[in-house]
């Protein structure tokens, strides 16, 4: 089904009047609808968690006491959701029902292109517009207002929805039609985890045959195999600090995304298979909630080696 610039976008009111209801305030959504905040928008936010509902009055925004009262009479919509299933009952039960004509809901969480160009057609439905606009940059991107925002919908809908996506990003790229956000997410999260399974084999080794892997990443992060993960997480790893941006379970599920398109696809995907299987290990040793870099762990175990913390030996 094509999805058409049939919305009355120019009915929406003036970008900073526009009213926002946001679906999922947790490490990810909670920074973000408080940077929408700092940016003059008005927010009414809604989390199953009491702590995150009280977060988002303290910012100066609204607290629902429901998703289905965060999306009525929204202008905007914005879920930021851990898995498909919860946001595919979101959606279905609460926002179907009360979306407003002219409306835009912007989904930002990481699912299939197939399940984005799904919803965008039962919205069509009720003359409401669908972006598909995951994110890149882990908790602390969220938090300083710099997420990598890759949306796909149509060009009136990114139009209307640039001012928001900009509050909480800085690289906010139009990738497409809707699915074409989430299939770039997959294309991010196989490069984001591989390269995560990389740089933990290769401190391993480093480490075990002795070296500072303070003084390796001060030697190899400025030439070709350097990185943004590397940036990110060899300081976490220094300090063996876990505590999770990118939860292990997290990202079991966008690889399981990204293994179930390659499939229908008959796309094959070694390298992210074999970090799906690693990822599975860690939750069954209890693991799930750790930041994706722990997965250092994982050779670990196989190697019955540690690396130090703070990389240095004696």
């Amino acid at each position: 089904m094509l999805i058409k610039n049939i919305f009355p976008f120019n009915e929406l009111k003036e970008w900073n009047h526009m009213n926002i209801g946001q679906i999922g305030l947790g490490i990810m959504g909670g920074p973000m609808a408080e940077n929408l905040l700092k940016a003059g928008f008005a927010v009414k936010g809604f989390d199953i968690h009491p702590a995150a509902r009280e977060r988002i009055t303290e910012a100066r925004g609204e607290a629902a006491d429901s998703a289905g009262e965060a999306a009525e009479d929204s202008d905007i919509v914005i879920t930021m959701l851990p898995t498909t299933a919860i946001l595919d009952e979101v959606i279905m039960n609460d926002i179907l029902p009360v979306v407003k004509k002219g409306a835009i809901v912007i989904d930002m969480s990481s699912v299939s292109p197939v399940d984005s160009r799904r919803w965008a057609e039962m919205l069509q439905e009720k003359e409401a517009a669908f972006l598909d606009a995951p994110v890149s940059g882990g908790e602390p991107k969220a938090i300083d207002g710099t997420l990598s925002i890759m949306a796909g919908g149509t060009d009136h809908a990114f139009a209307a929805a640039y001012p928001i996506l900009r509050a909480v990003g800085t690289d906010v790229t139009h990738v497409g039609e809707v699915g074409a956000g989430s299939t770039t997410k997959l294309a991010n999260q196989i490069l984001v985890n591989v390269t995560m399974a990389a740089m933990s084999e290769a401190v391993l080794l480093a480490s075990k045959a002795g070296a500072d892997i303070d003084k390796v990443y001060e030697a190899i992060r400025n030439g070709l195999a350097g990185s943004s993960v590397l940036d990110a997480k060899i300081p976490k790893i220094l300090e063996r600090d876990f505590t999770a941006g990118g939860r292990i379970d997290i990202n079991l599920k966008d690889l399981s995304n990204v293994l179930q398109t390659g499939k229908s696809l008959g796309v094959p995907l070694p390298l992210a298979s074999d970090v799906a299987e690693m990822y599975e290990s860690m939750i069954a040793h209890g693991k799930q909630s750790d930041d994706h870099s722990g997965v250092l762990q994982h050779y670990e175990m196989l190697a019955n080696y540690s690396v130090p913390k703070g990389g240095k030996h004696g």
